[in-house]
């Protein structure tokens, strides 16, 4: 039984260098094919994606995504401020820590996922450069309500055409809807998601994202 905890334990590590390449599925996709759930998913490279989904993303999820080294620790220090000083605990994960869990361990909130999306999310963005852990991030996260997997079927569900299309404005509204497009729709979006989007449009055209797109740290 030791083995066998150690070997699971091991396999995301000897796993994520192999994910420079391919088109790989989030734990939560391959779990909604095996129940037969409806799920959909079409690969875009970031290359061909609008450059606003990016810098939209990147500006609502993780600001220092260019800078940090799968974890924003400054981040994390805010968020145990706040729950020190009673205040509503904001989300104080990394798009690198989001990759680390979609692909790899499971949804929810606990203490032993954290504990082993850490290592994780350090070891990911050692061995997977910045441009390819975001391009892997807005192809497996959740865009839809009923199985949207990726940012072109969530772009083909909220807008009718693809994430290569998207305007400033649509960008941001699909950012405004993650983590949880369950609850928040940028087919049919909210006052309160159409304000974030505003906010998320005049932060992405200030976003420096150079660094993540020649591969440099």
């Amino acid at each position: 039984m030791l083995l066998i905890a150690l070997a699971a334990l091991s396999l995301p590590y000897l796993l994520a260098p192999f994910y420079r390449f391919g088109h790989p599925v989030s734990t939560l996709m391959a779990w909604r094919q095996l129940s037969g759930a409806p799920m959909s998913r079409q690969w875009i490279e970031l290359p061909a994606m609008s450059p606003a989904l990016p810098r939209s993303v990147v500006a609502s999820e993780d600001a220092r995504f260019c800078v940090h080294h799968g974890i924003d620790w400054g981040a994390l220090r805010e968020v145990i401020d706040d729950a020190e000083d009673g205040e509503v605990a904001r989300g104080g994960s990394t798009i690198t820590q989001q990759v680390a869990k979609n692909l790899f361990l499971w949804q929810g909130r606990s203490f032993i996922r954290k504990a082993l999306e850490f290592p994780l999310a350090l070891w990911i963005d050692l061995v997977l450069p910045k441009p390819r852990i975001l391009e892997i991030y807005l192809n497996i996260a959740e865009f839809g309500p009923s199985g949207q997997f990726g940012a072109q079927a969530g772009a083909m569900y909220a807008f009718g055409h693809g994430a290569s299309a998207l305007s400033a404005r649509e960008a941001a509204l699909l950012a405004a809807i993650l983590p949880n497009p369950h609850r928040r729709s940028a087919r049919s979006p909210a006052p309160g998601v159409r304000r974030l989007a505003g906010i998320y449009v005049a932060r992405a055209q200030a976003a420096e994202l150079g660094r993540c797109w020649n591969g440099n740290r």
